[in-house]
């Protein structure tokens, strides 16, 4: 399949006339790869990529962002009610277990209005009778907690098709955390091609390369013990894996997350704690005082691993601080001779 039918044959009968008239917006600078990436986006009349791209980029919320591209990967097919006791999660799971506060206002949230929205499966390719989710995995948890039947629209998809929808509406809905998008990418790595990972992701090469190279150097047995750390960054994770580049780091750090102590912290708290616990420490600078036999305080030198530092009191030893000034010089350069 090429990378530009990654989306084919999702639309219903007589979309494509409607597509065929959307043009891409280039703006000026960085092209923010909606609903693919930048190479993925090349035949509009074929892809409805192009179409989603246009609308989406005039709205700048999030969520109205998801409930668009819920809308048209949904829009044209029957809404049904099936059992969440035949849904079977995504094949690739993209989300660390959540805040219980965030999953707990859902399900309240649907027991008093509703399920507002529909979620998206797809038959399931090798459990007939059976449906398999791409998008709206939070809901479906939400519903069968509440013992409801799930709204759900039915739509034949690749795998290729399922995991750019996933996530796509992942990603506009709720953004992952960064480690969760690192870890999604490298399990779609190892069953896609790049161009499509960066479609279902919303990502650049440097931004991909830089996601897998983490993932590849923090074990995922640690990802575990730190969880989805929902105010960490892409720097701070770099900075992790830095430091996790030799054996006995590793060790430290498995030990240290897997404490008490250290598990009963927030997620990000548990990575800040990790981080500071690796970070080398810097000595104390020592501190010595030179004085004369009589007992005349000459100055104070502080010496560490990176420098040393001589204090002379002017009013204790004035003298002796115009002598050392004026023989600096030529110390140096007895030094140099030396050496």
């Amino acid at each position: 399949m090429s990378r530009k039918d990654v989306f084919a044959k999702l639309n219903p009968p007589g979309a494509a006339a409607a597509e065929s008239s959307a043009e891409i917006r280039v703006q000026k600078g960085r092209l923010r790869p909606i609903l693919g990436s930048p190479d993925l986006i090349q035949d509009t009349s074929r892809s409805p990529v192009g179409a989603i791209g246009q609308s989406l980029s005039e709205v700048s919320e999030r969520s109205r962002r998801a409930d668009d591209i819920e809308k048209r990967l949904t829009e044209g097919l029957a809404v049904v009610s099936l059992d969440t006791a035949d849904i079977d999660p995504s094949f690739i799971p993209d989300r660390m277990p959540g805040a219980a506060e965030a999953h707990d206002r859902l399900v309240s949230s649907i027991r008093e209005q509703g399920q507002q929205v529909p979620i998206l499966v797809r038959p399931h390719p090798e459990s007939p009778g059976r449906y398999q989710i791409a998008f709206g995995h939070r809901r479906l948890r939400a519903i069968a907690e509440l013992g409801t039947r799930v709204s759900a629209i039915v739509r034949d998809l690749t795998d290729e098709q399922l995991v750019v929808a996933q996530g796509q509406e992942n990603n506009e809905r709720q953004d992952l955390t960064y480690i969760e998008k690192a870890r999604f990418a490298d399990r779609l790595q190892q069953r896609f091609s790049r161009d499509v990972i960066m479609a279902a992701m919303s990502l650049y090469k440097s931004d991909l390369s830089n996601m897998l190279s983490v993932v590849a150097r923090i074990p995922d047995a640690l990802i575990e013990s730190i969880g989805p750390a929902p105010t960490v960054g892409r720097r701070s994770w770099i900075e992790l894996a830095e430091l996790l580049s030799n054996t006995k780091s590793l060790d430290r750090a498995i030990a240290f997350t897997g404490a008490n102590e250290v598990q009963s912290l927030p997620s990000e708290e548990r990575f800040k704690a990790l981080l500071a616990h690796l970070k080398p420490h810097p000595k104390k600078a020592k501190a010595d005082v030179w004085s004369t036999r009589a007992g005349v305080r000459l100055a104070k030198v502080t010496h560490s691993d990176a420098k040393v530092e001589i204090v002379i009191d002017r009013k204790e030893a004035p003298e002796f601080a115009s002598f050392v000034l004026d023989k600096l010089q030529s110390l140096f350069e007895e030094h140099r001779s030396k050496n």
